[in-house]
């Protein structure tokens, strides 16, 4: 799938290619949107997880978006590691970029999107995989979250030392609001790291619960951290968005 035009980023000073899956021209809008990261590699999964959901009237026409580099992972061009990290590591000279990179989603990326097709500006979706999904808990986790609908699909809560945990431990001491609904899932045969770091964020939630907070967590049988991917698309924009 060829993206659909490049967006230049004046926050991270790169080119995005943007993919893209809209609904019918014969469809009314305004529409639901969701943003995939990691556009170059899962967005297709995406597109065949949501024309499933559609074909059994699981969700209404929604917009998708991927946002990618024009590279695969590891890929020199790829700036994943930058852009989806909110924190930067001594051993990863590039990381700490996901403040930047969040601005560009909401400031320049979104605007367009509605520029193109009418969006709905009570359904704002912002989903990822893995390191993808560190981003994205990122994102949920402000004073006054742009993003209302999350999908943290096996989400890399390792990095930095469990930085994000503290960083929504110390948001959940101010007592703030998020009017969101987030999808957890994972694998149950990811990686020991992975599954038990979910629990830690899924206790911590429930120990001190963010007021309009709704959360709906999935483990997937039989599905380690690459194969579950199809499972948590399809089952978190049912969740979402169904």
């Amino acid at each position: 799938m060829p993206p659909a035009f490049t967006l230049r980023a004046p926050q991270t000073g790169t080119d995005y290619r943007i993919f893209l899956e809209t609904p019918a021209a014969s469809e009314a809008g305004p529409f639901p949107a969701v943003l995939f990261v990691d556009g170059d590699d899962q967005f297709r999964v995406a597109v065949v997880a949501y024309r499933e959901l559609r074909a059994a009237n699981r969700v209404p026409p929604l917009v998708l978006a991927g946002v990618g580099y024009g590279a695969s992972y590891t890929k020199p061009a790829n700036k994943r590691l930058r852009d989806y990290t909110p924190t930067a590591m001594a051993t990863e000279p590039e990381s700490g970029g996901a403040e930047a990179f969040g601005a560009f989603l909401t400031d320049t990326l979104w605007p367009e999107l509605a520029r193109r097709r009418p969006l709905r500006e009570n359904a704002r979706g912002l989903a990822g995989h893995s390191l993808g999904s560190l981003v994205v808990l990122h994102a949920l986790f402000q004073r006054q979250p742009f993003f209302n609908r999350l999908l943290a699909s096996a989400p890399s809560l390792w990095w930095d030392d469990r930085t994000e945990l503290c960083h929504a431990q110390k948001l959940q001491r101010t007592g703030v609001t998020l009017p969101a609904r987030l999808f957890l899932g994972v694998g149950e045969d990811d990686t020991p790291s992975m599954t038990g770091d979910l629990e830690l964020l899924e206790q911590q939630l429930a120990a001190r619960p963010f007021p309009g907070l709704e959360i709906v967590s999935r483990r997937f049988p039989q599905r380690d951290h690459y194969t579950a991917l199809p499972d948590a698309f399809r089952e978190g924009l049912a969740a979402l968005f169904g």
